[in-house]
C-alpha cells in the first residue's frame, strides 16, 4: 500500500476523532522515510504510535526526529558566553528533563526508544536558538512522510509528539498531500524547511545530533529486540471492543483495601459508595470494580462514569485507557449525540456488546443525555465521581433506575448542611463498601504526614459589617426555606459573597508575606488564593485600579515582584497543556511555587506540593478535607508537608470584649475553631496548635460540649 490509497483528510482534530489509528497508524504504515520536527517529545507518545513505526521498519525505513531541549534563561546564557559549554550544556538540559520510570510500561517505552536508535532506524537531533534572549525554544511542529513512490504527505498543526499532545489535548493537523495540486507546493517547502533545519543551514537555529550522554541513559533500559517488543499486546493502544472490557493492567497493583472495598461491592449486588480519602486510588479501586463486574457478566456491560469537571473527565479518560477501554467523552466540546444514540441503541439490541461512556454533571442532566439513557436496557452501571457534588434535586431527578450497578465515590459523601440530599444518595448508591479515612491513609503511608500552623487573620471594619449585614440576610431567608429544599438562589449568591468577604480579608496578603519570607529560597510552595477581590498593596497602583484587584494577583505580584521568587499562576485561564508544562517545571523547582484558586476543590493532581500557604479557608468539612487530601499527595523525595490555614477572626482578639460580640461572629469563630481542631488531630505538631485554639476559645467564652464548641454566658 502506498499513501494514495488512503484517504487523507485535510484536517485531524485529536479529541473529534482517533488520530493515531486514522492517521498516524496507516500513514506510517506506508512509509519508507519520516522526518518529523516537534517543539516537545517524550518516549510515551513514540510507543502510542508503535504499531506504524513497526511497519516503518519492516518496509526498512527511516525516522528522522528533530526535538528542542527545554533552556532555562541560565542555559541560554551560560551558550552565550562560549561555543566550548554549549555541549555540556544540553547534555545537562536532556537529562534533567529525564524521568525515571515508574513501572513495567515505562521501561518498555524507553526499551522501544533505545532499540530503534540502536537499529538505526530513529535518528534524533536538537536544535535551540542560535540568538535567544531569553529561554525561547525551538518550536516547529512539522511532519513530512514520504512512501516508496516518492509520494510525500507534510503536516502541520498543535499537535507534539507527547501522549498528551497525541490523545488529550484539544489539538489538530493540517495535512498537504504532494499529489494534489493544490498542496504540492506547500509539501516542497515543508520538506524544504526540514531539510534545512537537519543539515544545519537555517540561520536561525543550531541543530547538533543527540548526545551520546542520552543515549548512554536509554540504553540501560534496552532489553529486548524490537521484534519482540512489537508483537508485545500492550502496544496496542486503541482498546479492542471484543477483548476483555475493563481489565486490570499488569502495571497496576491494587492495594489490599482496594480489593476489599470491591469484593464487598461486589458482595452488595455492585451498589455502594467508596468513601476513601483523597489521595488513596478511588479512581483506579472503580475501575477495579468495573473489570470485576465485566468479568462476572462474560463483558457483556454498559457503563456511564460521571464526573463533576470537564478537567477530571480528561484525567478519568487516561486511566480507563490504562484499563483498556476507549470511552465516548460527552460533554461540550465533543460531537457526542448522535455516537451516544447508536452505542445505546446497539448495545440495547444485543448489537454490541459493551461501551463506556463518561460526562460531567452539567452533561449528565441535559434533556440530550437523558432522553437517550431512557432508551436503556440492559445490565448498566452508573460510577459518579465526586459524588457529595451530586445531591441536588435536579441530579437527584436523573438518578434512574435503569442502572442496575450503581457506585459513589467520594472522600467526603456527608452533604454539608443538606441531610436530604445525602440521605438520598445513601438511597441511591447503597451502603459504604469502605471508609478510608485520612487517618488510616497515613498511618498506611498512603499520604504524607503534615505539619499545622494557623495563622490568625481579622477583618477591618468595613469587612466586619459587610460579613454581619449578609449573615443577616441570610439568617431571614433560611426561615422561610421549608425542610430539605434546595436553597435559593438568593440565599446562595450572599453565602457566597460572604465567603468571599473571608477569603479576601485584606489582613491576609500582609500575613502571607510575614509566613513566606522564610521559605524566599524553597521549591515546592502553593499559595491557595480566593476568587476575590482586594484592595492592592503590592500591584502598580499607578496602572491598575487599586480597588478592583483579585487576590491571587496580589499574591503572585507580592511573590514574584517584592520576594524576588520564580512563582505562575495555576488557574482555568491555563490550558492543559499549559498546566502539563507547569506542573513538570514545579516538580523540578524550576517554578518555586504556585499562586492557584480552586485547583485543591476541583480534582488537580499536585502531588510536589510540600508546603501550601491557604488563603482561601474554608468552613465547609468537605471542602477543607479534600484541600487537605490533595496537598498530601505522595511525590519522590516528599517526607512531609507543611500547610498554614490562614484563620479568619471577626476582629484582632486584643479589641475583643464579652459585650461587643454577637451571634454572627461567634458563628465564624466557632466555625474556623473547629477546622482548626479537625486538622490539629492528625497533624505532627498537635500541641502547638492548642495553644491557639485555647486562647481563641477562652476570649469567647466557648467550650467543647459534645463535638461542638458552645458558648457559655
Amino acid at each position: 500500500m502506498i499513501l494514495k490509497d488512503l484517504h487523507i483528510e485535510k484536517e485531524y482534530r485529536n479529541l473529534k476523532c482517533d488520530v493515531i489509528s486514522e492517521f498516524y497508524i496507516p500513514v506510517l504504515s506506508t512509509a519508507v522515510k519520516y522526518k518529523r520536527a516537534v517543539g516537545f517529545f517524550n518516549s510515551a507518545a513514540l510507543y502510542e504510535i508503535a504499531i506504524g513505526l513497526k511497519n516503518l521498519a519492516s518496509n526498512k525505513g527511516k525516522f528522522e526526529l528533530i526535538v528542542s531541549p527545554r533552556l532555562t534563561d541560565e542555559d541560554i546564557k551560560s551558550i552565550q558566553l562560549g561555543y566550548e559549554k554549549r555541549q555540556e550544556i544540553i547534555e545537562a538540559a536532556l537529562l534533567r528533563d529525564f524521568h525515571e520510570p515508574k513501572n513495567k510500561v515505562e521501561i518498555s517505552k524507553l526499551n522501544l526508544l533505545a532499540n530503534l536508535i540502536a537499529d538505526n532506524i530513529l535518528d534524533i537531533k536538537v536544535a535551540f536558538k542560535l540568538d535567544a534572549h531569553s529561554a525561547g525554544i525551538f518550536h516547529e511542529k512539522m511532519g513530512i512522510v514520504i512512501d516508496s513512490e516518492r509520494n510525500k504527505l507534510a503536516f502541520t498543526g498543535s499537535m507534539n509528539e507527547t501522549y498528551s499532545g497525541l490523545l488529550q489535548n484539544y489539538e489538530s493537523i493540517d495535512a498537504f498531500c504532494s499529489w494534489r495540486d493544490e498542496d504540492a507546493e506547500r509539501v516542497a517547502i515543508k520538506e524544504y524547511a526540514f531539510d534545512n533545519l537537519w543539515d544545519n543551514l537555517d540561520t536561525a537555529m543550531e541543530v547538533i545530533p543527540f548526545p551520546q550522554i542520552a543515549i548512554d541513559k536509554l540504553n540501560k533500559y534496552k532489553i529486548n529486540d524490537n521484534e519482540a517488543l512489537f508483537k508485545s499486546q500492550d502496544v496496542d493502544v486503541k482498546p479492542d471492543q471484543t477483548s476483555e472490557f475493563f481489565r486490570i493492567p499488569e502495571s497496576i497493583e491494587l492495594h489490599d483495601y482496594q480489593i476489599k472495598a470491591i469484593d464487598t461491592w461486589m458482595s452488595k449486588g455492585c451498589r455502594g459508595i467508596f468513601d476513601m480519602a483523597t489521595g488513596t486510588g478511588k479512581t483506579y479501586t472503580a475501575l477495579g470494580a468495573l473489570a470485576k463486574l465485566s468479568e462476572k457478566l462474560g463483558n457483556h456491560l454498559a457503563v456511564v462514569i460521571v464526573c463533576p469537571y470537564q478537567h477530571l473527565v480528561e484525567q478519568w479518560v487516561e486511566d480507563i485507557y490504562a484499563f483498556r477501554v476507549k470511552p465516548l467523552i460527552c460533554y461540550s466540546r465533543y460531537n457526542w449525540k448522535k455516537t451516544l444514540a447508536r452505542m445505546i441503541s446497539d448495545y440495547s439490541l444485543g448489537i454490541t456488546d459493551n461501551f463506556c461512556v463518561i460526562t460531567t454533571n452539567a452533561t449528565f442532566v441535559t434533556p440530550a443525555m437523558q432522553n437517550e439513557l431512557t432508551k436503556m436496557n440492559g445490565d448498566f452501571c452508573l460510577v459518579v465521581d465526586e459524588a457529595h457534588n451530586f445531591g441536588s434535586k435536579k441530579q437527584i431527578a436523573c438518578m434512574s433506575e435503569k442502572f442496575n450497578f450503581r457506585l459513589a465515590l467520594s472522600a467526603t459523601i456527608v452533604r454539608h448542611h443538606d441531610e436530604y440530599g445525602t440521605q438520598r444518595l445513601f438511597d441511591y448508591f447503597g451502603d459504604k463498601c469502605i471508609e478510608y479515612t485520612l487517618k488510616e491513609a497515613i498511618a498506611d503511608g498512603k499520604l504524607t504526614p503534615y505539619y499545622y500552623y494557623p495563622v490568625l487573620v481579622s477583618f477591618n471594619e468595613e469587612e466586619l459589617h459587610e460579613y454581619v449585614e449578609i449573615t443577616d440576610k441570610v439568617a431571614k431567608i433560611l426561615k422561610k426555606v421549608p425542610h430539605g429544599d434546595d436553597l435559593p438562589q438568593s440565599a446562595e449568591r450572599l453565602l457566597i459573597k460572604r465567603a468571599r468577604i473571608i477569603a479576601g480579608a485584606q489582613e491576609k496578603v500582609v500575613k502571607l508575606k510575614e509566613v513566606i519570607t522564610p521559605y524566599q529560597n524553597a521549591n515546592h510552595l502553593l499559595v491557595y488564593c480566593g476568587a476575590t477581590r482586594v484592595e492592592s498593596l503590592y500591584l502598580n497602583e499607578t496602572a491598575i485600579d487599586s480597588d478592583d484587584q483579585r487576590q491571587i494577583d496580589e499574591a503572585t505580584s507580592l511573590l514574584g515582584n517584592v520576594l524576588g521568587m520564580r512563582v505562575t499562576q495555576f488557574t482555568a485561564a491555563e490550558d492543559s497543556r499549559q498546566r502539563e508544562l507547569i506542573k513538570e517545571q514545579f516538580s523540578k523547582g524550576e517554578i518555586q511555587a504556585l499562586v492557584a484558586i480552586k485547583c485543591l476543590d476541583e480534582g488537580m493532581n499536585i502531588p510536589g506540593i510540600e508546603t501550601a500557604f491557604i488563603l482561601a479557608s474554608s468552613t465547609n468539612p468537605k471542602e477543607y478535607i479534600q484541600r487537605r487530601g490533595r496537598v498530601l499527595r505522595k511525590a519522590p523525595g516528599k517526607q512531609y508537608a507543611k500547610i498554614y490555614d490562614f484563620i479568619t477572626l471577626p476582629r484582632p482578639l486584643d479589641e475583643y470584649s464579652f459585650q461587643s460580640s454577637i451571634q454572627a461572629e461567634l458563628s465564624l469563630v466557632k466555625r474556623e475553631v473547629e477546622r482548626m481542631r479537625d486538622f490539629q488531630e492528625l497533624s505532627e505538631n498537635p500541641s502547638d496548635v492548642t495553644e491557639i485554639i485555647r486562647a481563641i476559645t477562652e476570649k469567647y467564652n466557648l467550650y467543647l460540649i459534645g463535638d461542638e464548641y458552645e458558648r457559655v454566658e
